[in-house]
């Protein structure tokens, strides 16, 4: 028992939904859920709510605030060019490149918030509980504590896991 976590595959996405409202009515800590497509009803048990929106939210008003200010500087403080009997501060020029480089930013900010945030770096070595989540099986990866061991793999076997290991 001094395996780190207990890892039960599933076949089937009701049998894994039961296994883990089964888990979490025990109390007992789920470390992560694999799945190969999305499945909401294990996202809402589990809990584990992202904040990537929120931050990319403020990245995005941000970005948006910066470009505002640096278009603004550069044609009216920093070079006014008078052509036409155009304003110096032409707002309406300015709203198509500003959405552009808004969702450009807010695109590229997420995307290293989200790789930093899952610890993806170059060079890293991936941990993978189960090769086979990606293909078509469900895995459920369950923090191994010695109260817990015999509960955890009773639950697992009758939820209907086709396979329990430790890792």
């Amino acid at each position: 028992m001094s395996a780190k976590n207990i890892i039960g595959i599933f076949e089937d996405e009701e049998k894994l939904v039961d296994a883990v409202q089964r888990v979490k009515s025990k109390g007992i800590s789920i470390e992560e859920v694999y799945t190969p497509y999305p499945v909401f009803e294990v996202l809402d048990v589990v809990g584990k709510k992202s904040r990537i929106r929120k931050v990319a939210y403020f990245y995005g008003l941000f970005a948006a605030l910066g470009i505002l200010s640096f278009l603004y500087y550069t044609s009216v403080i920093s070079w006014p060019i008078n052509y036409g009997g155009k304003p110096f501060n032409s707002f309406p020029s300015f709203i198509i490149i500003t959405l552009v480089l808004t969702i450009f930013s807010v695109t590229v900010l997420s995307l290293f918030t989200f790789s930093v945030g899952a610890k993806l770096f170059p060079g890293q070595k991936a941990v993978v509980a189960d090769y086979r989540a990606t293909d078509n099986l469900f895995v459920m990866v369950v923090q191994n504590d010695k109260e817990n061991y015999n509960e955890v793999n009773s639950i697992l076997k009758e939820a209907g896991a086709i396979e329990i290991k430790e890792n």
